[in-house]
């Protein structure tokens, strides 16, 4: 594995490569409280196959988690995104994002669908629609990042992961239930909180009106006990031209963890 850390407009970025440079390459971003880490299983089941290139996003990981906070938005994001893709020489390649990364790599892909030759899409959205949704959800998102200031990272990581968002997780094994809070853990109060108020659903624009004129090929991967977003993965499937769309048995938010088997088949499978 080849861990690099670029300079990107200004911070550091941390990027794990693993595979040839002339393999499909798949670029990976992890969703809120993820980093390099919750790829880990699928980089391994994807190995000789595929080249993948896993990236921290500003304000989790090993990269940088600066303190201004217009550093964070969707915006730069895509910017920082760019700019990685023109640094590592990629051309086109396959994007797969999970959850605020899934938010982050369709953001990218309206604004350079030449680069990007397939759009993966795990537990994701394209934004809030209404105004009103959009301030509601991103008063939520201040108050719970002045809670993770406030009151410390653990606090806020005992709190996360007992959401129902994430309760099928309690049913893995507890090595791997372990490894989730340990990477959550590793994160810093600042990195999260800035990163909530910066680039959290409420805070970006919505791009549902933009999907029907992206034309790349799409797949759309949701686990059946996350009911909020297999309605909208399918009601974002009526709006792509070109997508699939396939909800993953026994399976809640974050498939890659729960059921790294059958998301690395799936994936290798679409591509191929």
């Amino acid at each position: 594995m080849n861990d690099r850390v670029l300079s990107v407009r200004g911070i550091e970025v941390y990027v794990e490569i693993q595979g040839d440079v002339h393999l499909p390459t798949i670029v990976m971003l992890h969703g809120f409280t993820g980093s390099t880490r919750t790829w880990q299983e699928i980089t391994r089941r994807l190995q000789g196959r595929f080249r993948t290139i896993a990236i921290d996003l500003i304000g989790h990981g090993k990269t940088a988690k600066p303190s201004e906070l217009s550093r964070y938005s969707m915006d730069e994001q895509i910017k920082d995104l760019d700019d990685v893709v023109i640094q590592l020489g990629l051309e086109r390649f396959t994007l797969l994002g999970y959850s605020m990364g899934g938010r982050t790599a369709l953001a990218y892909a309206v604004g350079s669908p030449e680069k990007v030759e397939m759009l993966i899409l795990e537990s994701t959205s394209p934004g809030l629609q209404g105004k009103e949704e959009r301030e509601s959800r991103k008063n939520l998102d201040n108050q719970l990042a002045n809670q993770i200031i406030e009151k410390g990272l653990t606090a806020f990581v005992d709190r996360w992961e007992n959401i129902p968002l994430f309760d099928s997780q309690k049913a893995l094994d507890e090595k791997t239930r372990s490894a989730i809070r340990e990477e959550r853990l590793s994160q810093s109060e600042i990195g999260l909180a800035n990163s909530l108020r910066g680039m959290g659903t409420g805070c970006q624009r919505s791009y549902w009106s933009e999907l029907d004129k992206l034309d790349i090929p799409v797949l759309l991967i949701t686990g059946e006990f996350d009911k909020k977003f297999v309605n909208i993965s399918r009601e974002m499937a009526a709006h792509l031209p070109n997508s699939v769309q396939k909800t993953v048995l026994g399976a809640g938010h974050a498939i890659h963890v729960e059921k790294p088997d059958v998301f690395a088949t799936m994936i290798e499978e679409y591509i191929n």
